[in-house]
């Protein structure tokens, strides 16, 4: 069955750094376009960062443009999300998304793989 799974989530004090781990299983994750999604408590999944099957960088939100990293390691079969200079409005659990169709992915649309997520918390 294939599946993504995301671990290294935890609590950080704002400025720090977590990178988070997206492990696939039952897929060849490099045969998809990868992404970082999130939704925080009372608020709508929002889009993070989207990487291509060659691993050309697709997009980042405006949000966290500059502070986070997304990357895949196709002999891991994982991708990852560095995240940096976090700050309190970063608190949320941070989701991984496959999709074979990039549209698709950009959109959250019905036809990828979704993980459970992982709790990312910043403290002040």
């Amino acid at each position: 069955q294939a599946q993504v799974v995301e671990s290294g989530g935890g609590l950080v004090q704002a400025g720090g750094s977590l990178r988070l781990s997206c492990a696939a299983s039952g897929m060849p994750l490099s045969n998809y376009n990868v992404g970082w999604f999130r939704q925080a408590p009372g608020k709508e999944r929002e889009f993070v960062a989207a990487l291509g099957r060659s691993g050309t960088v697709i997009k980042y939100a405006d949000s966290v443009k500059g502070r986070f990293a997304i990357s895949r390691d196709n002999g891991k079969n994982a991708a990852f999300l560095q995240m940096n200079s976090l700050r309190v409005e970063d608190t949320a659990v941070y989701f991984c998304a496959a999709y074979e169709d990039l549209l698709r992915l950009l959109r959250a649309l019905e036809g990828g793989s979704w993980g459970q997520g992982t709790q990312v918390t910043v403290s002040s």
